[in-house]
C-alpha cells in the first residue's frame, strides 16, 4: 500500500476549500486578527487553501492556477508586523476550524499538520518584519509529507 500524501489524506482540494473559508469567516469576526485581513481580497481563502494543497502534495493549482509562487506567498507577508500573539491566536483558530470542520483526527496527520502550520506561521512572523523578500523569486515551493521516510503513516 502506497503512503498517500496530505493532500490525499486530508481530502483534496474541495476539502482545503472549506477549511479555509470556513478559517477566514472566523478570522473576519476576530477582534485581534481582522485588522490585519480585513483588505484581503475575496478570494483569498481559495488561494491559501491552493498553497495549502500544493505544499501537502497535491496538484500545482496555486503555482498554475492562482499564478502564485512560494516567493509571493513571502511576499505577502513583508512589512505586517505580526507577532507572537497574532501567530497563536491564528493557530488556534484554524485548529479550531480544523476539528469543526471534521479533518482527520488520527495522530500522524495532526502531528505533520501541526508541524507544518508551527513551521509556517512561524516564517510569517520573521518574513513580516522584512521590508524586503528574503528569498529568490525562483526559489521552489516548500512540500511537507509524513516524514523523512513516509513514516509515520499508519494504514486503518
Amino acid at each position: 500500500m502506497a503512503t498517500p500524501t496530505l493532500y490525499e489524506w486530508i481530502g483534496g482540494n474541495e476539502t482545503l476549500e472549506k477549511l479555509t473559508r470556513v478559517f477566514y469567516e472566523k478570522v473576519f469576526k476576530d477582534d485581534l486578527l481582522y485588522a490585519v485581513f480585513k483588505n484581503m481580497p475575496g478570494d483569498h481563502s481559495k488561494h491559501v487553501a491552493h498553497f495549502i494543497g500544493e505544499v501537502f502534495g497535491g496538484p500545482r493549482l496555486y503555482t498554475e492556477n492562482d499564478s502564485g509562487s512560494h516567493h509571493k506567498m513571502i511576499q505577502h507577508h513583508i512589512g505586517k508586523m505580526l507577532d507572537e500573539e497574532k501567530r497563536k491566536r491564528w493557530i488556534a483558530l484554524l485548529l479550531e476550524t480544523v476539528d469543526e470542520v471534521g479533518l482527520p483526527d488520527d495522530p500522524e496527520f495532526r502531528s505533520a499538520l501541526v508541524g507544518y502550520l508551527e513551521w509556517g506561521s512561524r516564517l510569517a512572523v520573521i518574513n513580516s518584519k522584512e521590508t524586503v523578500n528574503p528569498i529568490d523569486t525562483h526559489e521552489p515551493m516548500p512540500k511537507w509529507g509524513w516524514g523523512e521516510t513516509g513514516g509515520p503513516y499508519i494504514p486503518k
